[in-house]
């Protein structure tokens, strides 16, 4: 081992990390050029390439390091890798991530007996309190010698976009003006000049069709948070689309339902410090999977698991609601998550197989989810106290997914695990729901589909039971495994019946391709309630029918990308058209 010694490892290592983050950063910074050019269908490709990168920046380094012979190593040479690895992270910008990045390479070239030992980082040991980068990571305006006015025109000329605003002391007058409502209503204003000064991240967030700034009004003691979207007119000029200073409105760009943010930035921890201080509702695990660095969020996502069991003594059930034909779900109800598992064998009506239920959960994960589809941490071999594990759970498991697990004396290990946020399935929300709060989520439950389709996703099973109730009343989607892009699907008219026994036959009397969808199909399993009818049928009356999702479809083959703006319409400024959804409304 002298030619491949434990300080060789680490650095191949930390190497196969670095290449990692600078794509990444090169990917991210992309983004800024993209949306000048309003190249949208670019925004969404980097997007998706992003999730791939770092599984094969580990691949790389797993095969480098596989060119010795891994057996030969000793159990010392490991812990003394973890040590150089340590050293060479004094000074660096993202050291959490390559720890992370450590971990993942480790844990393929070790025997999963080692997982819970010193030889990975099962905690950080790098602090990245006081760490930032010579580009400070935030930038601070005082309106000492200058107005409030100007202070706001000076944070929007910061970027450098190479469009210019259309109307930009217009867009610094309803800033001023959203901003006075607010702390108004506050009992903040006027302002003082007690230590007043605004705080602005250093870098754009850009998603679909808009770019964010985000910032802080630091007022004595108080702080309030504060995110400016930015989208173009029909003239390609940047406008101020809203002011959002409301923490749960901002937060709703933060939700597990919205695709990922593109920033440029050198030290993530320094922009996930600052997100946490503008919503400390959200935790480090959240910010960091939006940032686009997910997984460091399922690895923060994983500690917080592993000690919660720690401090809990519920068991594993299975999860509330219909039986799924093809996962089988469980969850902790002391953990508002579930757990997902593919079924080694589906129902009869089920034509799919495994490899295609995991492209679909991949689909999802590279699309634009709309603030309507769920994002899911995908994990392998999974430890779970076998004491904690309910009989029921156990049985499920080992009668529909055996494959999926190993079972050992105290613990079951998961193979193969899909892990969300646990919702309230929509089927039994309506079951108990008063008639208001039944025709709200109904209504929602339109949109949601309209949205869907919008963004190129056909659901293809829209029973309510695989659709879920977010705590703030927001219909969200979550079963993917008979999801299809709009435009491999065929909408079509079902035809006349040749006769009345025809009709009546329990076998269609019309040819079905591969792709052939009939709305009007979608009556017989949707309507079955007077209230759901009658809703459906004066909302969204244009769900059973081809032509709605033939026009959809026609938009996308046309290359045309909707505006889904996750905010309320009551906020924006101008809007010269309603966006998808409802005018107004809270997410998670």
């Amino acid at each position: 081992m002298t030619a491949f010694n434990a300080r060789t490892m680490a650095e191949a290592i930390l190497a196969g990390f670095n290449k990692h983050y600078r794509l990444f950063k090169q990917k991210s910074a992309e983004a800024k050029t993209l949306f000048e050019q309003e190249n949208w269908e670019g925004i969404q490709r980097i997007s998706a390439e992003r999730i791939h990168m770092y599984d094969q920046r580990v691949q790389e380094a797993v095969a480098f390091i596989r060119q010795q012979d891994v057996n030969l190593i000793s159990d010392e040479t490991w812990t003394q890798t973890k040590r150089e690895y340590i050293a060479l992270l004094v000074n660096h910008l993202q050291p959490e991530l390559a720890e992370t990045f450590f971990n993942s390479v480790t844990t393929k070239l070790l025997d999963k007996a080692y997982y819970h030992n010193q030889y990975i980082f099962l905690k950080p040991a790098t602090s990245t309190e006081y760490i930032d980068s010579d580009t400070p990571s935030f930038i601070s305006f005082y309106p000492t010698h200058q107005s409030l006015r100007d202070c706001i025109k000076a944070v929007l000329l910061h970027f450098k976009w190479t469009k210019p605003f259309a109307h930009l002391n217009q867009d610094v007058s309803h800033i001023l003006r959203a901003a006075r409502q607010f702390l108004q209503q506050q009992g903040e204003w006027p302002l003082s000049d007690l230590n007043l000064h605004l705080q602005v991240l250093n870098s754009p967030f850009y998603r679909n069709k808009s770019s964010y700034i985000f910032g802080q009004i630091i007022h004595g003691n108080h702080r309030y948070p504060f995110a400016l979207p930015i989208v173009f007119n029909k003239q390609s000029q940047l406008v101020v689309d809203a002011a959002l200073f409301d923490a749960q409105q901002i937060s709703v760009l933060f939700s597990f339902a919205r695709a990922y943010f593109l920033v440029d930035m050198d030290v993530p921890s320094a922009y996930v410090r600052f997100l946490r201080e503008m919503l400390p509702m959200r935790g480090n695990g959240d910010f960091y999977t939006l940032l686009g660095l997910h997984k460091q969020g399922k690895n923060i996502f994983w500690r917080e698991f592993v000690r919660h069991l720690e401090h809990s003594q519920d068991q594993f059930i299975l999860a509330p609601g219909t039986k799924g034909q093809v996962m089988s779900v469980f969850t902790l109800p002391s953990f508002p998550y579930v757990f997902k598992v593919i079924k080694d064998r589906f129902e009869q009506t089920k034509s799919c197989d495994r490899q295609h239920v995991i492209s679909r959960y991949l689909l999802v994960k590279k699309h634009d989810r709309v603030g309507r589809m769920a994002d899911t941490l995908e994990y392998s071999g999974v430890p779970l106290p076998k004491h904690r594990c309910h009989p029921e759970f156990l049985e499920e498991m080992r009668t529909f997914a055996p494959s999926q697990i190993e079972e050992k004396e105290d613990v079951i290990i998961i193979k193969h695990v899909y892990i969300e946020h646990r919702l309230q399935p929509l089927n039994l929300f309506l079951r108990t729901a008063s008639t208001e709060e039944k025709i709200a989520a109904i209504i929602d439950y339109g949109y949601a589909i309209k949205e869907l389709a919008s963004a190129n996703i056909f659901p293809g099973d829209m029973l309510y039971k695989n659709f879920g109730m977010t705590r703030f009343g927001r219909v969200i989607f979550y079963d993917y495994d008979e999801i299809e892009y709009m435009t491999d699907c065929q909408f079509r008219h079902i035809p006349p019946a040749p006769s009345f026994e025809a009709e009546m036959s329990d076998e269609v009397w019309y040819p079905v391709h591969k792709g052939d969808v009939f709305p009007e199909e979608f009556a017989y399993y949707l309507l079955g309630d007077s209230t759901i009818k009658n809703t459906l049928m004066q909302h969204h009356h244009e769900l059973f029918t081809p032509e709605f999702w033939q026009t959809c479809k026609d938009k996308i083959l046309r290359g045309e990308i909707e505006d889904f703006f996750p905010y309320p319409q009551s906020l924006r400024f101008n809007p010269k058209k309603l966006a998808k959804g409802l005018a107004d409304y809270t997410d998670v």
